[in-house]
């Protein structure tokens, strides 16, 4: 078709709307003039195909029978799809960058693929890191060690990394992976297979990868909030997949001290605001363990430490004021010496808004004083951020 990406879309979508409906349990994509037509059997699948072929051929398009792919595996979109997994088909990634018109061409492309080779926003945080600047396309860019590594770990990736088609007889399951900041999910089945009937068979089974975005929030963010993102992106994401919820969430934290008990899992959803929202109406199970499979081994398990430092009641220890001042931009902590009992103070300009200011003061604090503290703020937005970091 001769036309734009966006009327071709259309256009093909307004001549399958009509199959979509005489089509039963079929599910037919397209991007353009590429179409999948998928079905539960052969007979619902040979009468959709028919529906999709005539509705076309009927509105004046001419179909190459040898394009019809009607045996596996299935080439769509640069995937290839087996009757159980699906791969990649060979995907060139353009690895000579020299401008930043560049790098959004790749990072565009390795955004596309991720969800199915799980490539994590650490693995190509180096990559990410080349699009900062505001300046225009054209603007020079090279690739630093750091992105040629990358790149070689995703070239890795693509030759041996794959997902699964789904099985209608298995609930879905989701597990959070990773370390932090660079926590990701895994939505995947899971098939309990006896030893003696393996046979190399994998018990694993894996739908998509979940990961947080790039680009951080300025927000002081608490790691139990971005448990609550991943979960959250995750179940709309599977409602987009298959209409349904997780029947388990294996959230598999450590702590410094060992592993983290049921109680203490009650405990964290019931204190946690963000996880209250997210798991609001889900019916399905919590999980602090992770299934029995190598590739959970070998991620690591994220570490969170439950142990509250700040104190609720003041300290019989040095009390430390500080404060900010919007014209002269200065950041000001004082204190009163125990030795000398002479007051103290530590001034020092710094750019930005009053609250900016005096946060550097209360950094300067932490920074000279180790040992325990009491801390006097005027400034709710210094408390709150002083909270939050804990």
């Amino acid at each position: 078709m001769k036309n734009s990406p966006v009327i071709c879309q259309w256009y093909v979508a307004s001549l399958l709307s009509p199959v979509h409906a005489a089509a039963g349990q079929a599910i037919i994509h397209h991007y353009m003039d590429d179409v999948l037509v998928c079905a539960p059997t052969d007979d619902e699948l040979t009468h959709a195909l028919d529906l999709t072929i005539n509705a076309l051929i009927a509105a004046g398009f001419e179909l190459q029978e040898e394009k019809v792919q009607r045996m596996p595996p299935w080439k769509y979109l640069g995937l290839e799809i087996g009757k159980r997994t699906i791969v990649l088909q060979k995907l060139a990634i353009k690895t000579k960058v020299s401008s930043l018109m560049d790098v959004h061409q790749l990072c565009g492309a390795l955004n596309w693929v991720r969800p199915w080779l799980g490539l994590t926003t650490e693995d190509l945080a180096p990559l990410f890191n080349l699009l900062k600047g505001g300046e225009e396309l054209s603007s020079p860019r090279a690739l630093t060690p750091e992105a040629e590594k990358a790149l070689e770990r995703i070239q890795d990736a693509m030759s041996s990394r794959q997902a699964h088609q789904f099985d209608p007889e298995l609930p879905f399951k989701f597990i959070i992976l990773g370390k932090l900041p660079y926590l990701h999910g895994m939505i995947f089945q899971w098939k309990d297979i006896p030893k003696k009937d393996r046979d190399g068979k994998d018990s694993l089974s894996i739908i998509e990868w979940v990961f947080l975005n790039h680009q951080r929030s300025k927000r002081m963010t608490r790691p139990q909030e971005l448990v609550a993102e991943l979960i959250r992106k995750a179940r709309f994401r599977i409602r987009e997949l298959a209409g349904c919820d997780f029947v388990r969430i294996h959230i598999p934290i450590g702590l410094r001290s060992g592993q983290i008990s049921k109680s203490m899992l009650e405990h964290l959803l019931q204190e946690n605001e963000a996880l209250q929202f997210t798991l609001d109406s889900f019916t399905g199970q919590i999980s602090i363990h992770r299934p029995a499979h190598k590739i959970f081994n070998q991620d690591v398990k994220f570490v969170l430490s439950l142990k509250e430092v700040r104190s609720r009641r003041p300290l019989k220890a040095l009390t430390v004021f500080t404060d900010a001042s919007r014209r002269s931009h200065k950041s000001v902590l004082t204190w009163k010496d125990p030795q000398t009992q002479q007051w103290e103070a530590d001034v020092d300009e710094v750019e930005g808004s009053p609250q900016v200011a005096e946060l550097a003061a209360v950094v300067r604090a932490f920074e000279r004083f180790p040992e325990p503290f009491n801390l006097i703020t005027d400034s709710t937005y210094v408390a709150g951020v002083v909270s939050r970091a804990e």
